[in-house]
């Protein structure tokens, strides 16, 4: 067994930090596409233009219980059945376009399930183009007068772009028109008629503030993503006769199929960012060339046909529109070939597979493969967007999973700050597609949380602005100059001038062969030729002179006024300078100044995020109480009633028990009271005079109708002897006691009289007596058996209630009651005297007076009996 090689440790990445600059939160737009028949049910509605409606279909159950639910989503904007092209267009893509011919990177990208008009949506129709080719001709539009000759701009393997000067792209392009290869598009030539309906926008819709002192090159490329692989779809693959092609099914393939080119791998650049190496890159110099190669590119992009789309694209395409741009020189002749001057921008346009279920395509095979690599990857895209989410919101630094798929891969740059981000939510609103779009629908909710840094504007070059044009105004008057040269100076004066005589009526040169020893006509002609040449020559010199001299004079005053202008222009150089130093100056206050009021607005924003989510809680624990209140105060209520209907019940029956048992007891005792009565008549009337016949029964009815009269107490016998007093002590000496005396009691004359030391004596209870104390005690009278007044002393303990007021405790009670000591029977009226012994029919006061003198009466009798039989045992 082999030992496993240790692998090296791959070198850690410097990620680049994300601007500490402001964000923008992901801009997210849902467009809604018309049903495909008006007899089909519809699951989404617009609400407004910025909330969309979805319900579940008819026969859907989204619970368990059965509950029906609605549930509503908001983006930036909706765009209903009915909008056009060019209003998606204006909204969306316009803002990146103008940010792409400013230098900025964008990235716009549509997703959604299969069938929802996402393809629709990036390249349009017939006769009505999408977005793709309205971004194209927006750029060329604006940057037309101020592109740069083909290969000025020569893009680098390495994300890169350089400058060539103007003899070097001309080497180029007779190099590339000297090649084999098929030629770059010529917008020269006709239009294919297959696409020629799209690109025909009307609308010359164009950015109004371009740099004009720029030049401009375009260059496009088209990529794939398709199972996780990319491929370049522009880059040309010839067909090789002599090495065969197979198919899966293991049989050649023929010369006109396609042949799948070598799949591209991904790079990062010194700027860390993102790229698709060896991909081809096509420079296009107007809309038709740009359109014609994404055509190209469109036509070899894999689609296939599905249960749910006729045209189900297989794969994720990316279309690149890179943007070259470098400033002119001072004098707006050449562009300038410094690296640090070049600004390239990218827009990518991309048009994502849609996410489907396979038990819905009824996919199989290769489409089964397809399928799942497509879902792969959008679920890794919902993913780091879930993560990215996290970490902004929670302040966590969790690691994204770019590297999870080719598609979140190639795009990490843009979240990290490095442009603007969009997204086009596309729908469709038929009920058999109702839990894929809930499922986008909460995608595209969460994305727009996420916030992206904003791009920071490019730096100015420091040349001065116009240059162009002053430079084409000076070309323009050259020319013009050069003309007025080419006819007479001065149109008044008829001397020609020895240059033109030079030129014109140069005399030519006789021939200068002698024939003959005598010849005497040659020589004075050639010397007469020479003279006028000379004298010719001697003119031209003169002239040359003077054109010397006047030309001096005019550089000395074109010297002078330069010094004058030179000096004017460094003493407003000079002003200028301090006005802008003076400016930096505030402009560095004024950012600090913006620095600190952007950390004060962000430690306002974190403040007023936690006070947000302390009210948050405050609420619905305040919701949670006031609720466990209600519920408490129904169930107190519910008890309240329940207690006070058993209180009730319980009243009634006890009262109807107590009415019995003291009917009961009446009867009882009226019963044993006759008895009683009955028996101490018999009595009486043996011991006084027994008589033969028996004694008449009283009748109970009699007694009944007698008026019962209560006996006064007789006064105390004076000849008594005198009792000692002994004061008794009270049990509560030192306390404070409330001492309640009804005005309705009587003075009683009895030598023991209650005594309570600290008292407050109240004819009524009241609150404020019982808070200053802490007895209490009632004096109550009422009337004994035996017709005295009996006193009684009501005692009880103070205490506080949990109301705040007061209640009182009996604990006791003291009985002061007055007898006579003699045991004689009492009279109904005190003002008649003693009876005689024999009155035995005398009114008695009531039943208990007779009891206790018929008790009197028996101890007599008794006394009577002990005696005479006393007597007769003596005799």
């Amino acid at each position: 067994m082999k030992a496993a090689r240790a692998k090296t440790p791959r070198k850690p990445v410097l990620k680049k930090p994300s601007p500490p600059g402001p964000k923008d939160p992901v801009g997210v737009y849902c467009r809604v596409r018309p049903l495909s028949r008006p007899d089909q049910e519809c699951c989404i509605e617009v609400i407004n233009e910025s909330t969309v409606q979805i319900h579940p279909p008819d026969g859907y159950r989204i619970f368990r219980n059965g509950e029906y639910r609605e549930t509503q989503y908001s983006f930036k904007e909706v765009f209903g059945t009915l909008v056009a092209q060019k209003d998606l267009f204006d909204v969306v893509a316009k803002p990146l376009v103008e940010d792409l011919i400013r230098g900025k990177n964008g990235l716009l990208f549509t997703y959604g399930v299969t069938g929802s008009g996402k393809t629709h949506t990036m390249t349009g129709s017939p006769g009505d183009g999408g977005l793709l080719p309205r971004c194209l001709d927006m750029i060329f539009n604006s940057i037309g007068p101020f592109q740069a000759k083909r290969f000025v701009f020569k893009l680098d393997d390495k994300n890169g772009v350089d400058v060539q000067c103007e003899v070097d792209a001309l080497l180029e392009r007779q190099r590339r028109d000297a090649m084999p290869l098929p030629k770059t598009p010529s917008g020269k030539r006709q239009i294919d008629p297959e696409f020629a309906d799209m690109i025909n926008v009307q609308d010359h819709c164009k950015v109004e503030e371009v740099d004009e002192d720029n030049v401009y090159s375009v260059f496009v490329s088209y990529i794939e993503i398709y199972n996780n692989y990319i491929y370049d779809l522009l880059e040309e693959t010839p067909f090789e006769p002599i090495k065969p092609k197979w198919n899966n099914c293991n049989t050649p393939v023929r010369n006109g199929d396609f042949i799948p080119p070598q799949s591209k791998i991904l790079r990062e650049d010194q700027n860390h960012n993102m790229y698709v190496m060896g991909c081809t890159e096509v420079e296009v110099k107007s809309t038709e060339e740009a359109f014609e190669a994404f055509w190209k590119g469109q036509k070899k992009r894999r689609i296939a046909n599905t249960q749910l789309n006729r045209e189900s694209s297989r794969s994720h395409g990316v279309f690149f529109i890179k943007l070259a741009q470098a400033p002119l020189d001072a004098d707006g002749d050449n562009v300038l070939q410094e690296k640090e001057q070049i600004t390239l921008s990218q827009l990518s346009l991309v048009d994502l597979a849609g996410s489907e279920r396979t038990n819905r395509t009824k996919a199989e095979g290769n489409r089964l493969r397809e399928a799942g690599n497509i879902n792969q990857s959008l679920m890794t895209l919902r993913t780091c967007i879930e993560v990215l989410r996290e970490n902004q919101m929670c302040g966590t630094n969790k690691i994204v999973p770019y590297r999870d798929s080719k598609l979140t891969h190639l795009f990490k740059n843009y979240f990290d700050g490095e442009g603007k981000v969009r997204m086009i939510v596309c729908v469709n609103p038929k009920a058999e597609d109702y839990e894929e779009s809930l499922q986008v629908m909460r995608f595209a909710e969460m994305t727009q949380e996420v916030e992206v840094a904003r791009p920071v504007d490019r730096p100015l070059c420091g040349l001065t602005p116009g240059r162009r044009f002053r430079n084409q105004a000076f070309r323009e008057e050259l020319a013009r100059k050069l003309e007025i040269r080419g006819g007479p100076i001065n149109g008044e004066t008829e001397e020609q001038s020895a240059s033109e005589i030079f030129l014109q009526n140069f005399p030519p040169l006789p021939s200068c062969e002698l024939l003959d020893i005598n010849d005497d006509q040659t020589l004075p002609k050639l010397i007469e030729v020479l003279e006028k040449r000379h004298k010719l020559r001697q003119k031209l010199s003169e002239e040359f002179a003077k054109n010397v001299l006047s030309f001096k004079t005019v550089l000395r005053e074109l010297d002078s006024s330069v010094t004058s202008k030179e000096n004017y222009v460094q003493g407003k150089l000079s002003e200028k300078e301090k006005i802008i130093a003076g400016q930096k100056t505030e402009l560095e206050r004024l950012e600090k100044k913006i620095k600190t009021l952007e950390y004060k607005i962000e430690i306002l924003e974190k403040t007023a995020t936690i006070y947000e989510e302390d009210k948050r809680h405050l609420q619905q624990e305040l919701e949670s109480k006031s609720q466990k209140l209600q519920r408490q105060a129904s169930d107190k209520r519910r008890l309240e009633a329940r207690l006070q209907g058993m209180v009730a019940e319980t009243t009634m029956k006890w009262e109807k028990e107590c009415e019995r048992r003291v009917a009961a007891k009446q009867l009882e005792m009226q019963n044993k009271l006759w008895v009683k009565d009955e028996k101490l008549k018999q009595l009486k009337a043996i011991v006084t005079e027994p008589k033969s016949e028996k004694p008449e029964r009283p009748s109970r009815e009699r007694d009944r109708e007698k008026p019962i009269q209560r006996s006064v107490s007789p006064p105390p016998v004076p000849n008594a002897p005198p009792v000692r007093l002994r004061h008794r002590r009270s049990r509560s000496a030192g306390e404070r006691w409330v001492d309640h005396k009804p005005p309705s009691n009587l003075p009683t004359d009895t030598v023991m009289q209650p005594h309570v030391p600290h008292a407050i004596t109240v004819a009524a209870a009241s609150e404020k007596a019982l808070a200053k104390c802490d007895k209490y005690m009632l004096t109550h009278q009422e009337l004994a058996s035996d017709g005295e007044i009996e006193t009684k002393l009501i005692k009880g303990d103070v205490f506080k209630t949990r109301g705040g007021g007061q209640a009182v405790q009996f604990t006791e009670i003291e009985t002061l009651k007055q007898e006579s000591p003699t045991g004689r029977k009492r009279r109904s009226s005190p003002s008649n005297a003693d009876p005689p012994e024999d009155a035995a029919d005398s009114e008695w006061t009531d039943v208990e007076t007779r009891a206790k003198e018929a008790m009197n009466v028996t101890s007599c009798c008794v006394g009577i009996l002990l005696v005479f039989i006393r007597l007769i045992c003596c005799q």
